[in-house]
């Protein structure tokens, strides 16, 4: 079985924490789903607050939203 990758789970991490400004010992005893669902909301905050209607170029977890 292979694991969910190191780099990925830094940049979730830091993505919650960037926007929301929670401590790392919280992000990080989140389960996996529970950090990328959160990573979804923020990108839908960021997208919803986007006064042009265009994605935000900062925003690397746009890519989950895409449908």
């Amino acid at each position: 079985m292979t694991g969910y990758p190191v780099d990925k789970i830094y940049e979730e991490a830091s993505f919650i924490a960037y926007y929301f400004h929670w401590p790392h010992e919280q992000i990080m005893s989140m389960e996996h789903r529970e950090r990328r669902r959160w990573c979804e909301e923020i990108s839908k905050i960021n997208r919803n607050l986007n006064d042009d209607g265009k994605e935000a170029p900062d925003n690397p977890f746009d890519v989950f939203n895409k449908r």
